[in-house]
């Protein structure tokens, strides 16, 4: 992984008392987390099943006949884009183009960016980025008229004759952007081929907000907006309106993008078409939302194995303040909390340098801006002050962006790398 980035005393979680070091010498130091050679807390990425997600869904898209294009918003970290690059990624996915900046530098050549690209001054970025890299292709999210016609303004009044490419977004009624409408995206698609500032690419969607942890709704609900999409893509097809070399036909999060495969594989145009998966938690995968999800898309595939969970912090028992309470030393401005509060996943007692499964019966109660809330069994052994107890999360995102760095560790947590995030 790209090596090119120091570390010191100003990132969180670096031994304030060490000398700075390089990424690609930090492996040099020797040090462990159970050692307590750092300080707590400590997200941390376990490379075994980092190594093994890249590769398990690459293999995943390969063996389905289509293209895997991760979203970097997940972990906006350069190091492991390339990783996802040099594992097979057709290309890489953002959501804006400051993010798309960051997925260039680290060597993506192809890119969707599964968001509208509404404001000048973005048009002005991409418009620079495409002109600054040779080869690059970028396609962004088109689901008005509106939109359209503020990029034909931006256009006049820069005098700029740069055509974009886009993908038309069908979107789901009650939720986030996108064409609701088969007529209306029929009429957009016409007005982008009259239009001097865009080509049409493709047909895009987002299945994501669909998703109940429940296959009974779930199958049915994709199901339908898989339909959608392909009436759409038959009809943009019929009039000429989608490109003749390969268009894109792109879905998928990290939830049920089982379900969006034969989107992906056969929608029937009467041209060969490109499909694009984008998921993005896969990466490091999680101990909570994601498993729950992950586990009905094995049920559904009869999948024998899948992904890991590659992402935990590490916190010490800081206080016992009283019989069944252990204040841990994390909090919410180091764990994601936005779906569900974290799980106890291991524990190590005070000098120890191994970890064991914690009890399931500990739980995380709840969290303060640095504090969380163990909650145990008073009447059974406890976890004590000095303690060191590691941390499940529930979507990844939101831990990734809590942190500036995070250490990669071997099977016994010991440091042998190191990744840099850019949000």
């Amino acid at each position: 992984m790209h090596p090119d980035f120091l570390i010191d005393g100003t990132y969180k979680s670096f031994p304030p008392a060490a000398q700075p070091v390089r990424a690609s010498r930090i492996a040099e130091r020797g040090w462990n987390v159970l050692a307590d050679d750092l300080p707590y807390p400590l997200a941390v990425i376990r490379r075994s099943a980092l190594e093994h997600n890249v590769s398990w869904m690459q293999d995943y898209a390969r063996r389905r006949g289509i293209a895997f294009a991760p979203h970097g918003k997940t972990t906006m970290s350069p190091q492991l884009f390339e990783l996802q690059l040099q594992g097979g990624a057709w290309g890489l996915t953002f959501a804006t183009v400051y993010q798309l900046a960051v997925g260039v530098e680290a060597g993506a050549r192809r890119a969707i960016i599964a968001n509208q690209v509404v404001a000048s001054a973005d048009l002005d970025g991409l418009d620079d980025l495409l002109a600054r890299h040779d080869g690059l292709r970028v396609w962004f999210l088109l689901d008005s008229l509106a939109q359209l016609r503020g990029i034909e303004d931006w256009a006049r009044v820069r005098g700029n004759r740069r055509v974009f490419d886009v993908l038309l977004e069908v979107g789901i009624p009650g939720q986030r952007t996108g064409l609701r409408d088969a007529g209306d995206a029929l009429a957009l698609a016409q007005a982008v081929q009259a239009s001097p500032s865009v080509r049409l690419g493709g047909i895009e969607c987002y299945e994501g907000g669909l998703a109940h942890c429940d296959s009974a709704h779930d199958v049915p609900a994709v199901t339908g907006l898989v339909h959608r999409v392909v009436e759409i893509a038959r009809a943009c097809d019929a009039q000429g309106l989608l490109p003749a070399q390969e268009p894109i036909l792109s879905a998928g999060g990290s939830a049920l993008f089982d379900l969006v495969v034969p989107l992906l594989q056969s929608a029937g145009l009467s041209r060969p078409f490109l499909g694009v998966l984008r998921s993005g938690c896969y990466v490091t995968h999680d101990h909570g939302h994601y498993r729950r999800l992950l586990s009905l898309v094995e049920r559904r595939g009869g999948l024998q194995d899948s992904l890991q969970a590659a992402l935990e912090v590490w916190a010490m028992v800081q206080s016992v303040p009283e019989p069944g309470l252990a204040l841990l030393t994390c909090g919410r401005r180091d764990i994601s909390h936005d779906l569900e509060l974290p799980s106890v996943e291991r524990w190590a007692p005070r000098g120890a340098v191994s970890a064991q499964a914690a009890p399931a019966s500990w739980k995380i109660s709840a969290l303060n801006d640095q504090h969380a809330y163990l909650r145990f069994d008073a009447a059974q052994a406890g976890p004590a002050v000095g303690d060191r107890v590691a941390l499940g999360i529930s979507h990844p995102c939101t831990t990734f962006d809590k942190w500036r760095w995070l250490p990669v560790v071997d099977d016994a947590w010991t440091l042998i790398g190191a990744v840099e995030t850019r949000f």
